[in-house]
């Protein structure tokens, strides 16, 4: 019997997942697609399999904008599991080496500042980075170690929130490509201890927090009484990450032509940068540019229903 294909729903907007331990992003974007019954989705970013945490996921017309949240700074809490490296920088990879720690809260303290504003990081074999079009992970697994070039990153926060037996806890505010792993790793480097990730939560991405992060466990819950559509009051608009960025209202005539890819005039416009566009009912119509002539050029467009 021929297996009938699942009609997929053209739903738009950004869910904010509270990402659970032990699945991969691409496994929680596909476990939610599969709830919402979603034609198009696309996540901001991965987080590792360990890490626990806000990651935001796109669907339908906010995928066009998916890009603008992977390039946000970044806020996390982590667990420092200092004496002990491991292959991974994570409590996922095996032991490398264990040595006796004899710093105190004081020693962590006085070496925090090393990590604070722009630093050079490494990044670790276990990442998504490609060399050669392979994934620096599956190099790794293989036994393979390549050059990798360092690479600048902001630490804007980087603070001890508790240190006992040997773990220490910190909150860290960061910019994109920032990698927990190698921070944690050489800081214990400079200790002269080592350390690895032992817990690893998000809890800011872009405009996006903990406060606003729906658990796999509620979206299940809310589709076992409700269905596919139950789901739909977690959805924020689809310009809900750029609320930073100006904004400008189009009369229905400008709007039109913008929307047809013309750039047009926009009285209460910046003299530049980007923007995001409402039309004259206050319909989120997608992303524009200032151009040199001061009109606003359509980068971005929200396709009509």
């Amino acid at each position: 019997m021929a297996q009938v294909k699942r009609i997929r729903r053209n739903v738009s907007g950004i869910l904010i997942l509270d990402k659970p331990r032990g699945m991969s992003s691409n496994q929680a974007l596909q476990k939610v697609r599969w709830l919402l019954n979603a034609e198009k989705a696309g996540h901001t970013g991965s987080l590792d399999p360990l890490a626990t945490g806000v990651l935001p996921l796109c669907f339908g017309e906010a995928t066009k904008f998916s890009q603008y949240l992977l390039d946000a700074d970044k806020g996390y809490e982590t667990l420092a599991q200092l004496g002990v490296t491991t292959t991974t920088g994570d409590a996922e990879g095996e032991v490398l080496e264990r040595r006796e720690v004899t710093v105190g809260r004081a020693d962590i303290e006085a070496r925090l500042a090393d990590f604070r504003g722009e630093i050079k990081q490494i990044p670790p074999m276990y990442s998504a980075l490609k060399k050669d079009g392979q994934p620096l992970y599956k190099l790794a697994r293989a036994g393979e170690v390549v050059e990798r070039e360092a690479r600048s990153v902001t630490i804007a926060r980087l603070e001890l929130l508790a240190f006992e037996s040997a773990q220490a806890r910190f909150a860290v505010a960061c910019s994109k490509g920032t990698y927990i792993r190698t921070l944690v790793e050489d800081l214990g480097q400079v200790l002269g201890c080592g350390a690895h990730v032992a817990e690893l939560r998000r809890t800011q991405a872009g405009p996006f927090s903990l406060a606003q992060a729906i658990t796999l466990d509620e979206l299940e819950k809310a589709h076992a009484e409700g269905g596919n559509e139950a789901l739909d009051r977690f959805l924020l608009p689809e310009d809900s990450g750029l609320e930073h960025w100006p904004l400008v209202q189009l009369s229905e005539h400008s709007a039109y032509y913008w929307l047809h890819g013309q750039p047009v005039r926009a009285p209460e416009a910046p003299k530049f940068g980007m923007l995001r566009v409402q039309d004259h009912n206050g319909r989120f119509i997608g992303i524009g540019e200032v151009s040199d002539d001061g009109r606003v050029a359509p980068r971005r467009l929200i396709r009509s229903e």
